[in-house]
């Protein structure tokens, strides 16, 4: 059981790992994957559980019309990812620096959310000469 939130554990395929990230695409199950393994973790995938279905509707009572509801569209194919190092804390990772790309640049957080292309290593605020 997890202490809190943000460091998770779970039984992937058979193996206990440490929860990087839940329900997400194959895109971004790809990108971790990879980010993962250049530092040296193991790597679990799982699919993840369909959401929880609705109830079904009740049946009309005599006389009543039946309604009829538009089909849903299929759930979207996610991904849970973990890795075996159940130490392992994305975000104490990422904050503390501790992961890298393959070129040897610091991952940042910008990175890590994909919202940069390249990891821009910057140095951090407490190490900046004034």
């Amino acid at each position: 059981m997890a202490i809190n939130k943000n460091h998770e554990f779970e039984e992937l395929n058979g193996v206990k790992c440490a929860v990087v990230e839940k329900n997400v695409k194959p895109e971004r199950v790809a990108f971790l994957k990879d980010l993962l393994e250049c530092n040296g973790f193991t790597v679990v995938v799982a699919a993840s559980p369909p959401p929880k279905t609705t109830p079904p509707p009740k049946t009309p009572a005599e006389g009543e019309p039946a309604a009829q509801e538009p089909a849903a569209p299929p759930p979207p194919e996610t991904y849970t990812v973990g890795v075996t190092e159940v130490a392992f804390n994305a975000i104490n990772a990422v904050y503390g620096r501790l992961l890298r790309i393959r070129d040897g640049r610091v991952v940042t957080s910008a990175y890590w959310q994909q919202l940069e292309a390249v990891s821009q290593d910057e140095i951090p605020y407490y190490e900046r000469k004034i």
